[in-house]
């Protein structure tokens, strides 16, 4: 399947922005569409399960797949591959983060984007 991709580079060590975007009470902090997230689980893991409630105010279901502890995520929402996040080490206490979605979603990149913004300002804060 092919995918459209935003990317960004952030001066933090990547342990802590793997925190951030794998942790559950972070993500309305920096995802531009996720308000709240409710999970028996507080961060992604294979097969775990929950709801995320959206901007609109919509709460849909949700299955975290595809898990590479400290390194990638992805999910899928109301059962649709949604997006997948990556976090590579760039040594220095710098991170490259990449978040992509299914080619069809590709005007979603704009959102990605946004989140990618928000999530550098959280982690280069907590540094």
């Amino acid at each position: 399947m092919r995918h459209a991709r935003a990317s960004l580079e952030i001066e933090a060590r990547a342990g802590e922005v793997w925190r951030l975007i794998s942790e559950f009470e972070y993500w309305p902090t920096w995802g531009p569409t996720v308000v709240a997230i409710e999970s028996a689980a507080k961060a992604v893991g294979p097969g775990v399960t929950g709801r995320v409630k959206t901007i609109g105010g919509l709460w849909l279901p949700f299955r975290i797949i595809d898990v590479e502890p400290d390194h990638s995520w992805n999910w899928r929402v109301l059962g649709i591959p949604m997006t997948g996040h990556t976090v590579a080490d760039l040594g220095d206490g710098r991170t490259k983060v990449e978040f992509t979605v299914p080619i069809v979603l590709a005007p979603y990149v704009l959102v990605l984007r946004r989140g990618l913004r928000r999530l550098k300002l959280l982690a280069e804060a907590t540094q």
